[in-house]
């Protein structure tokens, strides 16, 4: 019999477990943040566009509070920098359910802060990671990560539909009353994930420049795949919630398809994370794309409640496989890249997260330009397929970069 060893929980440090802990408590707040804030705006405004103009605020903020972040470093611990991001993603919510009228004003302000939250979060998650991961157990990290996620993703978005569709479920009042007290629990989950949090111990950066503007060429491929996910992430997050309201307007059957797809994803991203090694990354990562195109294909050929669930379904296997391939490829790259040019790890992240900015500005006005010279539904219907049909040129640069990243690592040696 062929025993298969793989990476085990007892690889990580005692800070990176409690890293993991943490991100395992917030991943119960992420499905709420990605699905039911954008149904709400749909219920309370049914305008896909102003769900659009709320997440591309988010999308502005996120750049901008990373580069606030780079000098913000330098002077705050970063355990209090990260917290601040989980604490913020609450504060958004509320303001956001504060609001008596769905303005853009109102709308613009919110995704700010939830952008804030955002940038916070991952600017100080990511440096987190690489601080305490190696390359060897990045594929592990990643995938327990996302199974945490797809976990939470199979859980919390079938209780919240469901509560928010009884009692009083039939009048936009009440659900909208049923909202505010999601808010206010996950306002609570992000107050204690923050306090466990501060039972790690991480080291404070180098306090270093950390703004570049001139990379090595082996970084400028890493930015084409950056810009080519966040094509993606223009508007993926609410996609689903926007086609899920059109066709069934309820987040009871918006949250059932969310956990049927979410339980699936879960054992499998586990398993791949934990026996995949870093030379299969981009057979993983060419696996997540092309589910990604078949999602969007299937999206715009059949454009009914039938191709949204085939969409969903292949969405929330896509998401994950993605990710456990393209972050560490990331952290790898900067690892050797930071070595080569004795640069500050947090310049590299920086500089990625402009990169996502441009590709999701480009993924959300995609959305926004076929709105405005077609309609709403022809944008939700071929908006993803172009996106889908781009994203496959991912594996062609990832195959360039993992070549060039051998190379380099080979001149070094």
């Amino acid at each position: 019999m062929i025993k298969i060893k793989g990476v085990g929980f007892k690889d990580f440090s005692k800070s990176a477990k409690i890293l993991i802990l943490t991100n395992l408590i917030y991943a119960f707040v992420m499905p709420v943040i990605d699905i039911f804030v954008a149904s709400y705006i749909m219920r309370n405004s049914n305008d896909p566009s102003k769900v659009m103009t709320y997440q591309l605020a988010i999308y502005f903020g996120i750049p901008l509070t990373f580069f606030i972040n780079g000098y913000l470093l330098n002077r705050i611990n970063i355990k209090r920098l990260f917290s601040l991001g989980m604490l913020l993603s609450g504060v958004s919510m509320v303001y956001m359910m504060s609001l008596k009228d769905i303005s853009y004003f109102g709308l613009i302000s919110a995704g700010l802060i939830m952008g804030m939250s955002f940038g916070f979060y991952w600017a100080n998650r990511d440096y987190l990671v690489l601080a305490t991961t190696s390359d060897r157990t990045r594929n592990f990290y990643y995938g327990l990560d996302t199974f945490f996620y797809t976990i939470a993703s199979s859980i919390v978005p079938v209780v919240i539909g469901w509560y928010l569709m009884t009692g009083d479920g039939s009048t936009n009042e009440g659900v909208n009353e049923r909202y505010k007290v999601v808010t206010m629990v996950v306002f609570a989950i992000t107050i204690i994930a923050s306090i466990i949090f501060h039972f790690g111990k991480y080291e404070k950066p180098k306090n270093e420049r950390f703004l570049y503007f001139k990379f090595h060429k082996l970084w400028k491929k890493m930015l084409q795949m950056a810009v080519l996910k966040g094509l993606a992430q223009g508007f993926i997050v609410t996609a689903p919630a926007m086609l899920m309201m059109k066709f069934f307007h309820s987040e009871g059957i918006l949250g059932t398809a969310q956990s049927i797809g979410a339980i699936v994803a879960a054992v499998f991203m586990l398993f791949l994370g934990k026996y995949s090694k870093p030379k299969h990354r981009l057979v993983i990562y060419s696996f997540g794309l092309i589910s990604f195109f078949f999602a969007s294909f299937f999206n715009a050929l059949l454009f009914s409640p039938v191709g949204v669930i085939i969409f969903m379904f292949l969405l929330l296997i896509s998401r994950p496989v993605l990710d456990i391939a393209y972050f560490p490829i990331q952290l790898k790259v900067i690892d050797v890249l930071s070595k080569k040019e004795n640069r500050n790890e947090f310049s590299y992240l920086l500089n990625h997260e402009f990169g996502l900015f441009v590709g999701r500005f480009i993924g959300g006005g995609t959305f926004l330009v076929l709105a405005y010279f077609g309609n709403a539904a022809i944008a939700l219907r071929y908006a993803l397929l172009i996106i889908g049909v781009l994203q496959l040129l991912a594996i062609i640069i990832a195959k360039q970069l993992l070549k060039q990243q051998t190379d380099l690592e080979n001149e070094t040696v």
